[in-house]
């Protein structure tokens, strides 16, 4: 099986694979179009972001066996139309879940504790104590939208916080001893820290809105870890402007390009965005909540195990 890997991935995934018989080839450098000159040689192709794998891809690669993304989500992929073609579809969420369970815990516990802003303000030879006053985790209830791989992560986190932890899902019964699944209505009843760990779909997008902002019966703090295209920004800022929201931990923004690789490309900011970054109850990452040294072998190997099961 000839495999061509598109994007720099940690050494073992390509060991791997030798291990178990592939014809392993790497190009990081090659034009969509370049590739798609050639891809026709190949089985099989492992990618993260670089590019879109769509129609016109899969149409000129008439021998692939499989797609595998060295990522939770398959959204840069025309699943429905590699599927009709019999290509399997290979994803690693299993991957860096953990990595996000513990992002997402860091995020809010350092919101909640000023650490950033009291940080920033030491260095700048500040010592205010009573003006970085924190709050505490125990006694709220947090609301998890999305329990799968990563949800199911970060409750298993807040374990040892004296939180209740609920859940909603469009799935059933994927509740378990870490989290209560509820109605959508009951988590915004009841929800103080509402964490987000949907994929990239139709219901996700742009879901986190005004009117689903002021549906919450009291104001929350919100964490994104998910996607970016998940939150309407303008929508978010106007929440914390009139302290519907409290605060927000993004690890991703909507403004993000496919590839997740860089934000500030264009000169201009969008305004909303301008807010954010000057907002002290709001904390930013560029989207590293499954990036840890961990989980770079953990995506790597989970993908060598499904590649394995499935073909070997």
């Amino acid at each position: 099986m000839k495999v061509l890997l598109i994007d720099t991935n940690h050494p073992l995934l390509q060991n791997g694979l030798k291990k178990l018989g592939c014809i392993c080839e790497e190009d990081y450098t090659s034009t969509k179009q370049q590739i798609e000159e050639k891809i026709d040689s190949y089985n099989g192709i492992v990618i993260r972001s670089r590019f879109n794998i769509d129609k016109q891809f899969i149409d000129k690669a008439i021998h692939l066996k499989f797609i595998a993304r060295v990522g939770a989500g398959l959204e840069s992929i025309d699943v429905a139309y590699a599927k009709k073609k019999g290509i399997a579809l290979i994803s690693a969420p299993e991957g860096n879940s953990n990595a996000v369970g513990e992002h997402a815990l860091g995020m809010i516990l350092s919101l909640f504790n000023n650490i950033k802003k009291a940080d920033i303000e030491i260095r700048n030879g500040k010592w205010l104590r009573e003006e970085n006053r924190g709050i505490e985790l125990e006694g709220k209830t947090v609301g998890i939208i999305g329990y799968g791989n990563m949800g199911k992560a970060f409750a298993k986190k807040l374990k040892g916080f004296d939180v209740d932890v609920i859940c909603y899902d469009i799935k059933k019964e994927v509740g378990d001893e870490n989290c209560k699944q509820v109605s959508l209505k009951q988590l915004q009843e009841k929800t103080d820290v509402l964490s987000l760990h949907t994929p990239f779909n139709k219901r996700s997008h742009h879901m986190v809105n005004d009117v689903f902002i002021n549906s919450f019966k009291k104001p929350f703090y919100l964490i994104n870890t998910a996607r970016g295209s998940a939150v309407v920004t303008n929508d978010l800022v106007e929440g914390l402007i009139n302290k519907k929201v409290l605060g927000a931990c993004l690890d991703v923004l909507e403004y993000e390009k496919l590839s997740f690789e860089n934000l500030f490309e264009n000169e201009s900011l969008p305004e909303a965005f301008e807010y954010l970054i000057r907002a002290n109850n709001v904390l930013l990452s560029p989207h590293i909540a499954g990036w840890t040294i961990e989980s770079k072998i953990k995506l790597a190997q989970t993908i060598v195990d499904k590649v394995e099961k499935i073909f070997f």
